[in-house]
């Protein structure tokens, strides 16, 4: 059994992230990296079709440890090989990598991610099994209510007199149940 991971979201808003691949992985990971408002550079000899219209920094050959100058995180999406001399680069510059489908090569994790209104859920299985994530991941998704936009709106109300009165945070949680719970009610006695 590998060691307990810690969970983190990361703001990559204008930080550099380094892609170094060009195929399918690496076209999928740059989706998000972009979404996320990363300075994002490529590295790879050849990159598909979408990579080369993305508005990033293409640097059309191979990997050298040069490349990580200034990242904040790498994701290697190449052959296993690549994979671990980017791994090996990172580890020596303390930047966290994200090895695609390469878990002995990473020290970072993506997770399965579901993104509803303003709530962000991240699965993760350590890269064991990328796939039981996603399922678990769908299976929330369904179990979420289509009205989480309600569920937000009652929660910011609340945390603002929360603060402003200075409320334990252990009385916290129950008094958002309560409140959600009120959310149904009133909607029950008006149908």
């Amino acid at each position: 059994m590998s060691a307990p991971l810690f969970p983190l979201f990361l703001k990559l808003t204008g930080r550099r992230v380094v892609l170094v691949g060009g195929g399918a992985a690496a076209t999928d990971k740059l989706r998000y990296l972009l979404q996320a408002e990363a300075e994002v550079t490529v590295v790879s000899p050849e990159v598909t079709d979408a990579i080369a219209a993305a508005p990033v920094a293409l640097v059309r050959r191979g990997f050298r440890d040069s490349d990580l100058d200034g990242a904040w995180l790498v994701i290697a999406a190449a052959t296993p090989e690549v994979n671990r001399m980017v791994a090996a680069s990172g580890e020596r510059r303390r930047i966290f990598v994200n090895a695609v489908d390469d878990p002995a090569s990473a020290s970072a994790y993506a997770a399965a991610v579901l993104r509803r209104d303003q709530l962000t859920l991240a699965i993760s299985t350590g890269g064991a099994a990328p796939a039981l994530a996603a399922l678990v991941r769908e299976a929330l998704d369904a179990l979420l209510p289509a009205d989480l936009s309600s569920w937000f709106a009652a929660a910011r109300g609340a945390r603002l007199e929360w603060v402003r009165d200075r409320t334990p945070m252990r009385e916290r949680r129950p008094a958002l149940l309560r409140a959600l719970n009120r959310i149904y009610e009133a909607r029950a006695r008006s149908a």
